[in-house]
């Protein structure tokens, strides 16, 4: 209540008096306090699935697939579980880190129509709601073990992932169509494995055991490891030849007349396998098998096995020999992981099962150093050609003079890229980098090999640390593990050095200069010409395209589209992306002789380049300001005199004369 008249108030009396009025008489929605925001508490994540312990699982898996409808490329899996006694529930995991692969790379989701029975009876079943990869299964009290039946659908074209059968081949990965018994180590797993194939195809693979009736093929019991490092490639037009010291040559193709090798180019596979005999000075297996796909139809692969290697090389290239000697080196760059990544395996790359991760940091030793090996042994055996193999090592080192991604990003930190990026394509790879540890990693393993040779006079090279390091236990085919420290070991044995420094600049740090140490202590050097090196001629006219990187920075296929764009070229500053599309070259249609030509012309003047370029409905005219030429890289001999060079010895063969061809075995 107010008692006292306003006019008897003075002005200073009234201005508090107008506060006081005002603080009592706030409206309601500013005396009301607002609402709390809710905030909700995490939900603990409970651990249902057991970790892996290296103990024997209880009884058999059966596991039978018919792979024998080639029209919808389905693989039909029943397979049948032991239960341990007592046992109400069965967790069953799908594999999910996969070797090989270097990262989470199980392809759950082909994984269809699941179903799990028990004396006939459907069971129910929920999938782990943290690890989709897992089933957990309900047991019938008294049941002695559960049936599976599920079916995993291949993709049949590449949109939906990597083609495993044809009409004409197929290639059987276990994984993708097997469930495993969680909480042990899958050593402890045994497994016997039964196929149908359709009639009248072939079958390679390097388990043991093979008992064959009519089109349906069993092997021995084995444990569920040597299972999944033991796929299978069949097919209806197939061929087998020896390559000596229990190595075979198991060929598939698309049409019968692309199996077909000249007696010297199979002589060439043989000198491989006696060059890595040779160079790493043990075997760590019983028997190995070379699973060649020649083809266009399956999807490509390259994939490493203890006893075997899944291969692909395109139709023609064992018939057109000369134009396929840039497709080839995948044979000897395979058959090298047995050495190095599978029996010499990094000891956070190996894992109990297939749900542990995998850390990849020594992925440059386990890739890189294989890499490195594929170009040698491929260069010593003939292979591939000395030319070939100098011309991929331009390549490598050239692609990194001119590589943004290297000022941010080291080698090892690469080596995660698989588990971060899944092998997608990148928009722009030059900044973000791709998995440079293969051929990075070459390249330093190079230099390595030069730094032995020089320090040591001639007497140590590279060949002595692989067979101080992969050649020893000769006959052990099961995994000797190793950290970054026993490599260093290694080398210092060889040549004392300060190997931990070298690797910690050269792979550790970000920032290095292009890593030519090992080219220019062989006694080449790094060039630059008009024309593409034979590696990069070669397989720009296989995929159809032109790499212009090193001069105005793009990828261009033969319709003008632009699949690559190196980030900060001079294409790049002219506002040109990936996913353009080029019309017309100064005021020319676009092709590859008038990009060149228009390139050649633009060397050493101030007129631009101009293109006139579409980005989805809109086209307009760029002028890219770049002006010396056409650029490919090259090795060229550096050393003086005609004497061959530390990097020409490395590519020399080790091995004695070629011996004469080996009669063809009857098919596995």
């Amino acid at each position: 209540m107010i008692t006292t008249p306003m006019r008897a108030l003075r002005p200073a009396a009234l201005l508090t008096f107008a506060a006081a009025l005002l603080a009592t008489t706030a409206p309601v929605w500013a005396q009301v306090q607002p609402p709390t925001n809710t905030r909700p508490m995490a939900v603990p994540i409970v651990e249902t699935i057991p970790d892996a312990e290296d103990k024997p699982y209880p009884g058999t898996i059966q596991l039978a697939i018919d792979a024998s409808d080639t029209t919808t490329g389905a693989y039909r899996v029943t397979e049948t579980i032991p239960v341990p006694a007592g046992q109400s529930k069965l967790t069953l995991l799908y594999p999910k880190w996969l070797p090989g692969n270097h990262g989470p790379k199980g392809t759950i989701a082909e994984l269809v129509d699941v179903r799990f029975y028990a004396g006939g009876r459907l069971l129910t079943w929920t999938r782990d709601p943290v690890d989709v990869f897992a089933f957990h299964v309900d047991v019938p009290a008294g049941a002695g073990e559960v049936t599976a039946k599920f079916i995993h659908t291949s993709p049949l074209r590449e949109s939906e992932g990597r083609v495993t059968m044809t009409r004409e081949m197929l290639n059987l990965q276990w994984e993708k169509m097997s469930l495993y018994p969680a909480g042990y180590y899958v050593r402890q797993i045994k497994v016997q494995p039964t196929v149908t194939f359709p009639a009248g195809w072939q079958v390679f693979t390097a388990l043991d055991g093979k008992a064959a009736n009519n089109n349906v093929v069993t092997w021995g019991v084995t444990d569920y490891e040597t299972l999944v490092d033991s796929p299978i490639f069949a097919g209806l037009y197939a061929a087998r030849h020896d390559l000596g010291q229990g190595v075979w040559f198991d060929l598939v193709a698309d049409k019968p007349e692309l199996l077909k090798i000249a007696p010297e180019n199979l002589q060439v596979y043989r000198n491989m396998v006696d060059e890595a005999m040779l160079a790493f000075g043990a075997k760590h297996f019983d028997h190995y098998d070379f699973l060649l796909a020649m083809t266009d139809r399956m999807g490509g692969i390259g994939l490493e096995h203890h006893r075997s290697s899944e291969n692909q090389y395109e139709p023609r290239t064992l018939i057109d020999w000369a134009a396929g000697d840039w497709d080839r080196n995948v044979i000897p760059h395979e058959f090298s992981h047995s050495w190095d990544g599978k029996y010499r395996r990094p000891a956070r790359l190996w894992t109990p099962d297939y749900r542990a991760p995998m850390q990849d940091n020594l992925l440059w030793v386990y890739e890189g150093q294989t890499q490195f090996w594929g170009l040698v042994l491929a260069a010593r055996s003939g292979v591939q050609s000395k030319d070939q193999v100098l011309g991929q090592l331009a390549n490598y080192a050239g692609s990194f003079t001119q590589y943004p991604g290297r000022e941010w990003r080291s080698v090892e930190d690469t080596t995660h890229d698989p588990i971060m990026a899944s092998r997608k394509p990148k928009p722009f790879s030059s900044l973000a980098r791709n998995e440079e540890y293969y051929t990075e990693g070459a390249l330093v393993w190079l230099e390595t090999e030069a730094i032995l040779r020089e320090g040591t006079a001639g007497k140590k090279g590279i060949d002595d640390f692989a067979k101080a390091f992969f050649g020893v236990n000769n006959g052990d085919w099961g995994v000797l593990t190793y950290e970054l420290d026993d490599v260093v070991k290694t080398l210092n044995g060889l040549y004392p050095y300060d190997w931990a420094a070298f690797f910690k600049t050269r792979i550790q740090t970000p920032g290095q200069p292009s890593p030519l140490g090992g080219i220019e202590r062989g006694g080449y050097k790094l060039a630059w010409k008009e024309d593409p090196n034979p590696y990069d001629k070669a397989r720009m006219a296989a995929a159809k395209y032109i790499s212009l990187n090193h001069s105005i920075g793009l990828a261009i296929d033969n319709d003008g589209k632009v699949t690559g764009s190196r980030w900060d070229s001079p294409a790049f500053r002219a506002g040109i992306v990936t996913g353009m599309q080029i019309l017309s070259v100064n005021g020319k249609t676009y092709d590859q002789e008038s990009i060149k030509a228009a390139i050649t012309a633009a060397k050493g003047t101030a007129a631009p380049i101009e293109l006139i370029v579409k980005r989805d409905d809109v086209v307009r005219t760029v002028q890219v300001q770049y002006h010396d030429g056409l650029r490919w890289p090259w090795l060229e001999r550096a050393a003086p005199g005609t004497a061959p060079t530390g990097l020409d010895k490395l590519l020399a063969p080790r091995a004695p004369a070629a011996k004469p061809a080996a009669k063809k075995p009857a098919a596995k």
